[in-house]
């Protein structure tokens, strides 16, 4: 027994953790890998038991799990995004819902030959699109201007109201009488936003309170912020049954929009604890279908049901809530591409379905095939073209190939230039009015003001921009600005120059996990390259041919040249690093520096251990 309860947890973290690195390594939506995993790891291989591994644990931890999630995309919703937007939203997740569960509901009521209660209730259930699946697919795409926040603050908001629609249904149906099942739901909206928004509040107040008084240390914030968060789910329920999943969201809105108390160790953890959730409860539900049940409603009524949702519902759902707004055509097209179903639809399908049908309604088996069978059709439909279909409609953001070099002076203005003549965007940033002067007369766009500076990411364009490269002549704001930009792209793609420090010990430099990737050569520092770059240098550039290869012309030139970077055939730009120094393939361009025979003899002896040359 133990050792399937040790195979079962094993598959779940290795089928879940495998399906999110194969859809980052191939740009594929993470929810369908995850889905096609699941129902690998379950009914195909027998490799995993969700029912049998969990237990009575199963429907507690699915449920926690998306108020956690839920939390975590709270988190990222900011008030200001809703000055143009604000009203088109409300609209969504009101106007737009009604009008997606109306068409859902009568759509299966003549498809499936469902009763009206389970038809209402399938309709309930299939108005959420949810932060599970909208997030990363915007993080894929990428939408410029107020489409994203739209779909982020719909993608978030809509999940607890759809939940709780559909526990309003589910209680109705098992009610007694038309006039208790409409009291019963309304006092179940009344009771749900109350004590959903007043625990959540409170919530919120109480790590505000612990945060701003400084009574956490930090390696506590995080265990303290996820027992609150599991409290409030906790204690929302005990008063009104699924008002845990708002309570949470309330919570996550309100820290998300206070000004005074750091919160983003809190982003950080609930962000890593995402991925991990999200693996979890996809390869577990989607490990409970039954592959029997699945094919067997793939048949012509699930294919014009799937036809109505996309082509008829969304469509009609956003064209009535961005009437009289400022939301373009191209816009509205791209709202109405993107509505796929996520975590909540399957979990609460799957909860629903087994109390139904032990109270009779034979056919709510049903439920949970057809509702796996919209969320992987809308999965596949929306999101593998989505990036095709944003870029089509112009509102997509530039591919982020673009480079952010810090410092102005002569020999990166070099770079930058050689950077940008092709045709990659370069922002160049300073300090200095003089080199940012000089910056702005050889044609490059610049930033005069501290990076590390509080406002300064408020004040950066960096769409397109997706490498930082810090050429500063300052090892601490060299390190520093890696710090910070690796939090927006990414550890691997941030790189510094070698440190300044000579002849001094180890334990002077900065660690490497503090730091950036090191450019061009870890003995380059920022007064060598001065020395290398002199006013005559220029960066020269060759194209690889089939018979070549950056090993070969090393060994043609020696030590009379340093790279710099390359330019892929895929047009996408790789600086030379210390560590992991990128391979050139046939077609590639690769940028380098001439040395004279002075700093080649100097860098050679530096390379060989020499500390006492001097450059």
């Amino acid at each position: 027994m133990s050792a399937s309860l040790l195979i079962g947890i094993t598959t779940i973290l290795v089928f879940g953790i495998g399906a999110q690195w194969i859809a980052w390594r191939f740009k594929l939506p993470a929810i369908l890998l995850l889905l096609i995993s699941g129902i690998l790891a379950g009914p195909v291989f027998g490799l995993l038991n969700p029912d049998m591994l969990m237990g009575d644990l199963l429907t507690p931890f699915i449920s926690l799990s998306v108020a956690i999630i839920l939390f975590e995309g709270g988190l990222s919703l900011r008030f200001s995004e809703l000055k143009n937007v604000g009203g088109v939203i409300g609209n969504l997740v009101t106007i737009g819902v009604i009008i997606t569960w109306a068409i859902t509901a009568f759509s299966a009521f003549y498809l499936f030959e469902f009763g009206w209660e389970l038809a209402i209730l399938l309709g309930a259930i299939l108005v959420v699109t949810g932060p599970t699946v909208i997030i990363p697919l915007l993080r894929q795409v990428r939408p410029s201007g107020q489409v994203g926040s739209i779909l982020k603050w719909e993608g978030i908001v809509i999940d607890p109201i759809g939940a709780m629609l559909a526990v309003l249904v589910f209680e109705v149906i098992l009610g007694v009488g038309s006039t208790s099942a409409t009291s019963l739901a309304i006092m179940s909206i009344v009771k749900t936003v109350v004590f959903g928004t007043l625990i959540g509040l409170l919530g919120g107040a109480l790590i505000y309170f612990l945060l701003k008084r400084h009574l956490l240390p930090d390696y506590l914030q995080n265990p303290v912020a996820l027992m609150v968060v599991v409290t409030v789910f906790t204690l929302s329920n005990m008063f009104q049954h699924e008002s845990g999943l708002w309570a949470t969201t309330v919570m996550g809105i309100a820290l998300a929009n206070q000004r005074t108390a750091q919160i983003h160790h809190i982003i950080e953890f609930k962000e890593n604890l995402r991925v991990l959730l999200l693996s979890a409860l996809f390869i577990l539900l989607a490990a409970r279908v039954e592959l029997t049940n699945l094919l067997a409603n793939l048949n012509w009524q699930i294919l014009v049901f799937l036809l109505i949702l996309i082509f008829i519902a969304r469509p009609l759902s956003v064209y009535v809530s961005t009437l009289f707004s400022e939301v373009n055509w191209r816009e509205k097209l791209f709202l109405s591409w993107m509505a796929p179903r996520g975590v909540v639809a399957a979990s609460i399908s799957s909860i629903f379905a087994i109390s139904l049908a032990q109270n009779g309604y034979e056919q709510a088996t049903q439920l949970v095939p057809i509702v796996f069978i919209v969320i992987i059709s809308t999965v596949v439909i929306y999101g593998i073209p989505a990036s095709w279909v944003a870029r089509k409609l112009g509102v997509a953001k530039p591919v982020p190939n673009g480079v952010l070099i810090l410092g102005a002076h002569d020999w990166s203005l070099k770079i930058a230039n050689a950077i940008q003549k092709e045709g990659f965007k370069v922002l160049v940033a300073d300090s200095n009015w003089k080199h940012i002067y000089k910056a702005q007369n050889k044609g490059l766009e610049t930033y005069h003001g501290n990076v590390l500076s509080e406002f300064a990411l408020e004040e950066i364009n960096l769409d397109g921009i997706g490498r930082m490269l810090s050429l500063t002549p300052n090892d601490e704001v060299n390190s520093l600005a890696a710090l910070r930009f690796g939090e927006i792209f990414g550890r691997s793609h941030v790189f510094q120059l070698a440190q300044n420090i000579r002849g001094q010990a180890e334990n002077k430099e900065v660690t490497s996990h503090l730091s950036g990737r090191i450019l061009f050569d870890d003995k380059l520092n920022f007064e060598r390259l001065s020395k290398i770059f002199t006013p005559d240098k220029a960066i020269l550039a060759k194209e690889i041919s089939d018979d070549e290869s950056y090993d070969k012309l090393q060994g043609q030139f020696g030590n009379e040249l340093v790279p710099l970077f390359i330019i892929t055939e895929n047009n996408e730009i790789q600086p030379f690093t210390v560590d992991n120094p990128p391979s050139t393939n046939s077609g590639d361009k690769i940028f380098y520096v001439s040395l004279d025979q002075n700093m080649q003899e100097t860098l050679e002896e530096l390379r060989q251990g020499d500390p006492e040359r001097l450059s």
